[in-house]
């Protein structure tokens, strides 16, 4: 199990495959396996693998509440797909032994000639990548908002929901739901731009109602 080394184009490829039906690495919701693979990717991935690209900005949103996610920190072996081999241990390996010079390099310095190369290639990198039009990730989230009784206001409650407004939030069609007890939960839709609207503020916002709401919980989450 492994995503190989993150570091190289292929781990990175297949970290976005491992993400293109997933919205986390482990579970429904951010947590101690999600900063552990962020950690080791370390920069946002390619533009054009945008399962990665989506998951490292959506995470790095929770970068002042990394502490306080769910679960433990594992090897790093130990998440991805089970049919890749773990190189992160040998790739260190790897690296340790490069770092060692035997016998001394013969350009210790690089030429003007190789360094005008490099500096126009990632020039013309650069130039490429400002061309491509940006990939928005969007997810169509279906939240349950529970009451705290059955003489709550469910209209009122629904106002107060739909009421919150944000870039990259759209509210979708909604339904009360029986739960038991005469008492009614508003099931509602939505669609949002991943790098700008979270769960946890939208949870923090709906909550925030605290005369009609008494939870709200994701039912579905689903990438467009």
């Amino acid at each position: 199990m492994g995503f190989g080394d993150l570091k190289s184009a292929a781990g990175l490829r297949v970290l976005n495959d491992f993400l293109s039906d997933k919205s986390y690495i482990e579970g429904y919701v951010p947590s101690q396996a999600d900063i552990a693979v962020f950690e080791a990717v370390g920069a946002p991935p390619p533009a054009d693998l945008f399962h990665a690209l989506r998951w490292y900005n959506h995470i790095k949103s929770y970068e002042k509440q990394k502490a306080s996610l769910p679960g433990v920190k594992k090897a790093l072996g130990k998440y991805g797909p089970a049919d890749v081999e773990d190189t992160t241990g040998a790739a260190t390996d790897s690296k340790d032994d490069d770092d060692i010079d035997l016998f001394g390099s013969d350009d210790e310095e690089e030429s003007e000639e190789a360094k005008k190369l490099r500096e126009e290639r990632l020039a013309q990198y650069e130039s490429k990548k400002s061309k491509k039009p940006a990939v928005v990730a969007k997810s169509s989230l279906l939240l349950d908002v529970k009451p705290w009784d059955d003489e709550t206001d469910m209209a009122k409650l629904e106002e107060c929901v739909r009421s919150i407004q944000a870039d990259g939030l759209v509210w979708g069609s909604s339904k009360l739901v029986p739960v038991g007890y005469g008492i009614k939960k508003l099931q509602i839709q939505c669609v949002v731009e991943d790098d700008k609207v979270g769960t946890d503020m939208l949870e923090e916002r709906i909550t925030a109602f605290e005369d009609y709401v008494q939870s709200m919980d994701v039912a579905a989450f689903n990438k467009i």
